[in-house]
């Protein structure tokens, strides 16, 4: 009876070493799954363009100080744009204008427009 028990725990053991010497090549296929509690860590937003360079969320191709310094009386920038920017600049570990890029990418993808931004349609029409 014993021996079954150590061949599961052995197969188990093996299994789980050979998914994570092999990550990358089947990591890509498993959807991002959020799982409640796993960003436990809470970081307001910020709510004003001030707040938006003190969160790093300002380059020089992106500059609020502009705002700032006319005294805008906005609120700042999206804050779903800025939740995921700062999502995606932790997670990847990018600076503001890579994370910009890789942000509105993706709007473009989910959009049907390619990088070149132009429209992935195949019944588009372009003149020149």
């Amino acid at each position: 009876m014993k021996y079954i028990l150590y061949s599961t725990c052995f197969f188990f053991f093996v299994l789980v070493t050979a998914l994570y010497f092999t990550r990358e090549h089947w990591r890509h296929r498993v959807p991002n799954i959020h799982v409640p509690g796993a960003d436990y860590i809470y970081s307001r937003l910020p709510d004003s363009f001030a707040g938006d360079i003190d969160a790093g969320l300002s380059s020089s191709t992106f500059d609020l100080s502009g705002n700032v310094e006319a005294g805008d009386s906005r609120r700042g920038l999206d804050d779903t744009a800025k939740a995921e920017v700062l999502k995606i600049m932790k997670k990847r570990r990018m600076n503001f204008d890579q994370a910009r890029k890789v942000y509105m990418e993706n709007r473009f993808q989910a959009n049907g427009i390619g990088a070149d931004g132009r429209p992935r349609d195949p019944k588009f029409v372009s003149f020149s």
